[in-house]
């Protein structure tokens, strides 16, 4: 008996732990839903930040930060429709920062505290902030096909994003790339 049920462990739990998580190509301008290695959705036609990407995100530079990410806030009232912020600047851009001299230890420690909360870090750094998934809400759509125009944030339209929903909770796994 005992293994029985340690082999429909086995053969089950990769299946319950796959989480879904999102996969930013910033090249290819895609977000995939993914499940462990499987694409399960693909959204094309995304919008980056005017600036590009980057590893170094500073505010105001209108970037979108590359790395590791995960879904801390989710806001259903906003003016693009649905907004799912992301915790950045996470621990890597801040320590990095931190040893650049870009913030001082104050400001790393807002930002770590934040991030053990699991909430959105403070914007009012020279890191920047605020960044997430968000969809046009009142935007020309013409401009969201025509060129990446956000402030570093990653848009869809408002019909990719309301499916998009269905992916995505606190919490959910994002990768730019």
């Amino acid at each position: 008996m005992y293994r029985i049920l340690l082999l429909l462990f086995a053969l089950y739990a990769p299946c319950a732990l796959a989480q879904p998580w999102l996969l930013i190509d910033t090249e290819r301008l895609t977000l995939s839903v993914m499940e462990g290695n499987k694409v399960k959705k693909v959204y094309r036609n995304i919008a980056i930040g005017r600036g590009g990407v980057t590893e170094e995100r500073k505010r105001g530079d209108g970037k979108t930060p590359k790395g590791v990410f995960h879904v801390v806030r989710i806001e259903k009232k906003t003016p693009f429709r649905l907004f799912f912020g992301l915790d950045y600047p996470n621990r890597a851009h801040a320590e990095r920062a931190f040893r650049r001299g870009i913030i001082d230890r104050f400001t790393l420690r807002a930002i770590e505290r934040a991030l053990r909360m699991g909430r959105m870090p403070p914007a009012d750094t020279p890191l920047g902030g605020n960044i997430g998934i968000h969809g046009l809400g009142n935007a020309d759509p013409r401009i969201h096909q025509a060129l990446n125009w956000t402030q570093g944030c990653i848009a869809l339209t408002n019909a990719q994003i309301e499916d998009l929903s269905a992916w995505v909770r606190l919490g959910t796994r994002v990768v730019i790339r």
